[in-house]
């Protein structure tokens, strides 16, 4: 342990060679991204159960002015609100048109909180590999100096050895930060995606129940059609 100390992180990657280089660009990308996933994570994280009875309370005191104010408080941002404010903007439309855009709201958010968790997840599998790929390249050229020069030289041969291993070390050590990341982000999303879904189906369950009691009018968008055959007549009493 003591001999890797005494080198440079630059030293150990010019000694690894150029498998070196895209994984250090792969760290850093990782590292990029790995901080600011966390950055979003505290900035969507909200009370959930609060927000929903605050929402809920509003709803059916038949203020949903108010109920859409609350989820445009800054404590309350997030992908949560966002979806329950898209629901409350329709209240007045038939249920499944609330539905479905509440639905194409939670795509668009989802799509949002996964930003950046692919990029970990190739770099989780990608980086061993490539640090194997080093180590095979550093042992053949190893075997070279064998076939040119014998084992005259196991010096030169061990030197050899030893750079190639750098690169599955340097692979491994990339994989070691991304995997645990990217698998604490997903589940994190998964998580944000089922307080979602529960509080959009408390608003729609609030917005029947606030239509059964008569304080929610829906308006209608469907029209009449004439039967088929030609113009209604005016019926004769």
């Amino acid at each position: 342990m003591g001999a890797f100390f005494q080198r440079s992180l630059w030293q150990w990657i010019e000694k690894g060679g150029w498998v070196m280089y895209p994984l250090l660009v792969m760290s850093i990308i990782s590292l990029y991204l790995i901080i600011w996933r966390v950055v979003v994570l505290f900035q969507y994280k909200i009370n959930t159960n609060e927000f929903v009875r605050k929402v809920r309370e509003s709803m059916l005191s038949g203020n949903i002015e108010g109920a859409i104010r609350i989820c445009e408080e800054k404590r309350y941002r997030g992908p949560v609100a966002a979806i329950v404010k898209v629901g409350l903007l329709k209240h007045d439309c038939p249920k499944e048109e609330v539905e479905k855009t509440v639905e194409n709201a939670a795509i668009h958010e989802i799509t949002l909180l996964e930003k950046g968790l692919p990029y970990l997840a190739l770099f989780t599998n990608l980086a061993p590999i490539l640090g194997f790929l080093g180590t095979v390249v550093g042992m053949i050229q190893s075997f070279d100096v064998i076939a040119k020069a014998g084992l005259s030289n196991p010096a030169a041969v061990a030197e050899g050895i030893s750079i190639a291993l750098i690169t599955t070390a340097g692979g491994l050590m990339v994989a070691v930060f991304t995997s645990p990341a990217y698998n604490y982000f997903s589940a994190w999303v998964a998580r944000m995606i089922r307080e979602m879904e529960t509080s959009s189906n408390v608003v729609l369950e609030t917005l029947d129940e606030m239509k059964l009691t008569g304080k929610l009018k829906v308006s209608s968008t469907a029209r009449p059609t004439a039967p088929a055959g030609g113009t209604p007549q005016p019926s004769v009493s």
